[in-house]
């Protein structure tokens, strides 16, 4: 840091994804500042799970594993799956996706989403300056050269983008990195939009236990209200994601433990027999979200706060986490070329790399999501002929492992 509350790069999020583009351009070499609004609360190994779970794909712990945060703080607790099973409430037919058929040891592996950023925030050591807790009051987005050079080539503090925090402070960075979430406040204060709808869903999460093992199997059933999924746990417990019209949702999370787990044994059609414990239960907001542009001045949208997709391919932090690979190798070969790294050309690039492949993966998923939502019953008949028909053949089965495993 040259200049008293100047960095080369400001990073406002901190979790799991914004902790790790801090800690990615920070052992780049890049002087790296994390705003985050609150102390995160890690707890112990002790403690209860955490009910949202990231299936978390193997480029995604090739990352992590790269910057020093893989294996995480607590590795019993994090649960492989080697097998993925989806198959119709509503016709015959069944996918079956294994890890072996791409010679490896898993698909992915199912993380508490708090562990998580444990697991980034611990190998942070001295590289990242943390300030925390800290609000986002104002930012200035700052002048963004085409060519990457300075007019006067003086490269001048006031061509910067400028973070102003609740408590007055002001922070200086060539580029400003926002990853506060789906609901931005500063994708907002930037006049970015965003289109996509809101599913009028709910996605009910819990811990359960079953009587049958969950097979290091990622279970996935589609049923009238929307898809109901079982990941594996460590520790022989599966969570479920269980997608259902608002309405609905609120009448699940009303129930009592024993008429839960007898309504959720029906929807998962006992698969792993009946469910014999749960946990307390939560649910969130389901949205299709895509901010209309990534880069305005010298800031940057990055995860959730540029793309948010539907839950039920479990990709949300693994697009995330791709947005972090793209932005630090882009930032990077800007920096060895002598290019400013905030200039508009630089910053363009990783936006057209990342709005292509995150606008493919949503609309994909919200495909999926419409063939089987409540109302499409005259695709009913055809959808489990097309699951048997995509295990049967081959390339389409290879580009199923492939999606399974996070790998498009």
């Amino acid at each position: 840091m040259n200049r008293r509350g100047e960095h080369d790069i400001v990073v406002v999020g901190g979790g799991p994804v914004g902790a790790t583009l801090a800690l990615a351009l920070a052992g780049d070499g890049f002087d790296v500042a994390l705003v985050e609004v609150r102390e995160p609360q890690f707890g112990t190994r002790e403690d209860a799970l955490d009910p949202r779970v990231v299936a978390l794909a193997p480029d995604a712990a090739a990352l992590l594993r790269e910057l020093g945060a893989w294996p995480l703080p607590f590795p019993e607790r994090v649960g492989a799956y080697r097998h993925m099973r989806v198959w119709d409430a509503s016709a015959p037919g069944e996918l079956h996706v294994d890890a072996a058929e791409r010679g490896e040891a898993a698909l992915g592996w199912i993380v508490e989403n708090r562990h998580l950023q444990h697991g980034v925030w611990s190998a942070f050591a001295d590289r990242v300056t943390r300030i925390c807790p800290a609000e986002a009051a104002a930012v200035e987005s700052g002048a963004a050269p085409a060519d990457g050079i300075d007019a006067d080539g003086s490269d001048p503090v006031a061509n910067r983008a400028v973070l102003e925090l609740a408590d007055g402070r002001r922070l200086r960075a060539r580029v400003l990195a926002i990853a506060d979430g789906a609901d931005s406040p500063l994708r907002t204060r930037l006049g970015i939009g965003f289109v996509g709808r809101d599913y009028a869903q709910r996605a009910v999460v819990a811990h359960v236990a079953t009587e049958r093992p969950h097979q290091d199997t990622a279970w996935q059933r589609f049923v009238p209200g929307g898809p109901l999924a079982f990941l594996p746990l460590a520790d022989g417990r599966s969570s479920i994601v269980w997608s259902l019209p608002s309405a609905e949702a609120e009448r699940v999370l009303a129930l009592d433990d024993a008429a839960f787990r007898a309504e959720l044994g029906a929807a998962s059609d006992f698969r792993l027999g009946p469910i014999v414990a749960s946990s307390p239960r939560a649910a969130f907001p389901l949205r299709l979200r895509e901010a209309s542009r990534y880069v305005e001045g010298r800031c940057v949208l990055v995860g959730d706060a540029a793309h948010v997709v539907h839950p039920l391919a479990g990709q949300g932090v693994n697009l995330g986490l791709r947005d972090v690979a793209c932005l630090r190798r882009v930032l990077a070969e800007a920096r060895r070329r002598g290019t400013d790294i905030g200039a508009a050309h630089v910053l363009r690039r990783y936006a057209r790399e990342r709005r292509s492949e995150n606008a493919l993966a949503a609309h994909a998923f919200d495909l999926i999501e419409r063939t089987f939502a409540p109302g499409s019953t005259p695709l009913a008949a055809l959808r489990g002929a097309a699951l048997s028909a995509a295990g049967r053949i081959g390339p389409l089965r290879r580009l199923l492992v492939d999606a399974a495993a996070g790998r498009i």
